[in-house]
């Protein structure tokens, strides 16, 4: 079955910096065979997670948004790429709002003991990437990296890759860098090939 890849746009910036970088990189992807989609975290209706812990009995969010479609994505992809900007050397508000609502999956893996499924194309372990840009010539994306990785672990997927750019703060300037654009390209096509890469 074809590889399915998932790509999430945390940017409230419509076509900034890094949706751009993540639009390549799907094309990349789309290029090696596999299906694509692209979920924009600003255009969903998603509310912070309320820790009432209602998620323990069952694993299920009782906040009913736009978050329990975005989960069923997850758990269908072979791929999650996660593309967004440093905000205060962490991520914009309206893709860690979806990120905190993942609380309901760690009750589920870690309370009630409840494995994912493969996905329908038979991957146990899925793939994650992460793609950012910072204003600064030499940005911390530690924060940023540390939450995207514990949350790609929560959906089986194993932090695979990385493209990480400084210098990047205006509208338009990774179309300006050298190499962006055919790094993300590439690493789209390696990413549904299931190449191996050493993880970052």
């Amino acid at each position: 079955m074809t590889v399915r890849v998932l790509g999430i746009a945390g940017s409230p910036r419509r076509g900034g910096n890094t949706e751009t970088l993540l639009d390549r990189f799907l094309i990349g992807a789309q290029s090696a065979g596999a299906t694509t989609e692209k979920v924009v975290a600003s255009r969903l209706q998603v509310t912070g997670c309320a820790a009432c812990d209602g998620c323990w009995e069952d694993g299920q969010c009782i906040i009913h948004d736009d978050y329990q479609d975005v989960q069923a994505r997850l758990i269908a992809a072979d791929v999650i790429v996660l593309a967004a900007p440093l905000f205060f050397w962490n991520l914009p508000a309206q893709v860690k709002a979806m990120i905190d609502r993942a609380q309901c999956q760690w009750a589920r893996k870690f309370l009630l003991k409840r494995p994912l499924p493969p996905t329908p194309a038979g991957h146990a372990r899925r793939r994650g990437v992460f793609i950012s840009s910072g204003g600064e010539d030499h940005p911390t994306f530690d924060g940023a990296v540390r939450t995207v990785r514990g949350f790609l672990s929560l959906y089986e997927a194993d932090y695979w890759a990385e493209l990480l750019y400084g210098g990047i703060d205006a509208r338009g300037a990774i179309e300006k860098h050298p190499t962006a654009l055919q790094e993300a390209f590439t690493l789209g096509t390696r990413a549904v090939r299931w190449e191996n890469i050493t993880p970052p």
